[in-house]
């Protein structure tokens, strides 16, 4: 292989793909990136076995070639570098990386020894606008559980329908549900991987353009025209969490969301081991208190907007806190649905495209 590459164009690629390198002893191939031409572009590729990225970046191909190299001296290495264009030059598994002042050999692997990203073969796709994609995906990141002991839940659902997408996760202390108004030409639903998803926000970033879903029974790829991320798929049934959706309340409550954020933060200064705060609400305003032995108490009065009965409620404010930064709207509505049921965040205006529950503490 021999090319001549823009620098930063590398160091941007390197960048997208060495978070997944794994630092696994056992499988030490597994520790290098794949640099390799592909169609007279420079494809980087990186996986952990879970998860696989392929990155292609614009070069001036003289030769073709492949070379696994290994990913922390060399990520090191070039984001040191200040030239503009670098030439990558292969020989026997060693990499030459040369520019107008530096010359050094970086020691590489055969990269036949190099895990193969595999490719989806199925006529299940989807495409979905970038930032749609992004945005749906941080709403609901939130509330997906991080134990492994209901591993349905260590996910996201995603699921479509011939009009909607629609997203949500639960760890069951919580539930976030984000609908999307779109056509598609077929059902499908599966479980994506929690890690799978912090990657897909962090590596769509700014991009505009469309993604090209592919997904089978166990794995599923996520493409733009220079990204591609593939990744297995969480095996079960995800639970009808539609069936813990309150569809009546009894007491609605609306309330600026900068308000209520600002107070929540500072009640939340006074709460116990187990995070607990507890709003209630009477007639044009909205009362914060928390308790603590070791800390103090803490309450303050804001002004909101009652409907039906007034009502008071323990809850952990970090989970409310969470609730309150994906609404989008200036204005939150709170639903108070009962004793021992959840309570419902909402955008004003009664807008039904996101939903998110909060089960009470006990008093």
């Amino acid at each position: 292989m021999k090319i001549t590459i823009n620098n930063k164009n590398l160091v941007r690629a390197v960048v997208a793909v060495e978070r997944i390198v794994s630092r696994n002893h056992s499988l030490p191939i597994l520790n290098n990136i794949l640099l390799k031409t592909d169609q007279g572009r420079l494809r980087l590729t990186t996986t952990n076995l879970e998860i696989g990225i392929n990155y292609l970046v614009s070069a001036k191909i003289d030769e073709t070639g492949e070379i696994a190299i290994p990913a922390r001296i060399f990520s090191d290495f070039i984001n040191n570098l200040k030239e503009d264009k670098i030439t990558l030059v292969t020989k026997n598994n060693t990499l030459n990386i040369n520019t107008e002042k530096y010359k050094s050999q970086i020691l590489g692997f055969n990269p036949k020894d190099f895990p193969i990203i595999p490719k989806i073969n199925s006529d299940n796709t989807l495409t979905l606008p970038a930032k749609i994609l992004k945005n749906n995906l941080t709403t609901v990141l939130d509330s997906v559980s991080v134990s492994e002991t209901r591993p349905e839940l260590a996910g996201v659902f995603l699921q479509s329908t011939d009009n909607q997408i629609i997203m949500a996760s639960t760890d069951s202390f919580r539930l976030t549900e984000k609908i999307t108004d779109l056509k598609n030409k077929q059902p499908y639903s599966f479980i994506l991987p929690r890690n799978t998803a912090v990657e897909l926000i962090r590596l769509l970033g700014d991009i505009n353009e469309d993604v090209k879903i592919k997904y089978s029974e166990n794995q599923v790829s996520f493409s733009t025209d220079d990204i591609e991320i593939v990744s297995r798929l969480i095996e079960g049934n995800y639970p009808d969490y539609k069936k813990v959706i309150p569809e009546k309340y009894i007491s609605r409550l609306l309330v600026n969301k900068d308000s209520l954020d600002k107070n929540i933060r500072l009640a939340g200064l006074f709460s116990s081991n187990i995070s607990d705060i507890k709003i209630g609400c009477d007639e044009g305003k909205l009362i914060i208190n928390a308790k603590n032995s070791e800390k103090g108490e803490f309450q303050v009065v804001t002004e909101a907007t009652l409907k039906n009965e007034p009502f008071d409620i323990a809850l952990n404010y970090n989970y409310l806190l969470d609730g309150i930064k994906i609404i989008p709207t200036d204005n939150l509505i709170i639903e108070y649905t009962g004793q021992g049921s959840p309570l419902v965040i909402r955008p004003e205006k009664d807008n039904k495209d996101l939903t998110y529950l909060i089960m009470p503490l006990r008093n």
